[in-house]
């Protein structure tokens, strides 16, 4: 079904429920002659959008008093560094997600993507994941809850990503070292360091806000960094590192 064709049915969506002041997930998939799972979809995505509160089997109004605009967390740049990630990505690609905001801006752009494996670690990405019209075939790695990075971790994710192989990795990071890689405040590192493992091509997405902060623990060192992307207030001196280390180095734009 065509963008246009999905925006069209979620407006009337909104109408249906200001009309009758609630929705049943079986009528509306009536209605419109489509699946169940694909209204769930997009109950799911108006929820996300601030416009209603999903219910089981269907959803209702928002309370008059907590409407209001939701508040964009996502910040230009994060979103224009995803832009340029997803022009990375093929039909049919092999991906990990790990979890963080930078790498769940990306998941927005892969809404036109085909046949897409994507594994992540985080559940707010999985959900993000299962709103799109072109859902990817979804894997979680299950785990160990970790509060701190709100995403799991430990050995058993490793061990479910070692039985799979990846065309790509995208990662964020808290900082970068000039000198030896990426570099995070969590001291779980071992998972990620797996994901760089199983993927041919690992990507890190970075703001370039990023640059002066000192951490202390190295993630992914520059031999295992195929690519870099990073925003145009990227100094020269310190992209001229960068591509010292041997990383291709991604301005987005």
């Amino acid at each position: 079904m065509s963008k246009r064709n999905t925006q069209q049915r979620r407006h009337t969506i909104i109408a249906e429920l200001s009309n009758l002041g609630e929705v049943s997930v079986d009528s509306l998939a009536k209605k419109f002659d489509t699946s169940e799972v694909t209204i769930r979809k997009d109950l799911a995505v108006l929820e996300n959008s601030g416009l209603l509160l999903r219910r089981y089997g269907g959803a209702v109004p928002l309370p008059h008093e907590i409407i209001e605009p939701k508040t964009e967390k996502v910040s230009k740049r994060k979103i224009i560094i995803a832009k340029t990630a997803a022009s990375l990505i093929r039909d049919h690609n092999r991906i990990i997600l790990d979890s963080g905001s930078t790498t769940s801006a990306l998941v927005r752009e892969l809404s036109a993507k085909q046949g897409l494996v994507v594994m992540t670690n985080s559940l707010a990405i999985a959900s993000d994941l299962h709103a799109l019209e072109n859902e990817p075939t979804l894997l979680m790695t299950g785990g160990t809850w970790d509060p701190h990075s709100e995403s799991f971790q430990g050995q058993v994710a490793e061990s479910v990503l070692r039985s799979y192989d990846f065309d790509q990795l995208f990662i964020g990071a808290d900082g970068i070292d000039l000198a030896r890689g990426t570099t995070t405040f969590n001291e779980l590192l071992g998972l990620s360091r797996v994901m760089a493992e199983v993927s041919r091509e690992v990507i890190v997405m970075l703001e370039s806000e990023k640059l002066n902060r000192k951490i202390p623990n190295l993630e992914i060192p520059w031999e295992k960094i195929h690519t870099l992307i990073t925003d145009a207030d990227m100094p020269e001196n310190v992209r001229s590192e960068i591509i010292k280390q041997g990383v291709n180095l991604v301005i987005a734009s």
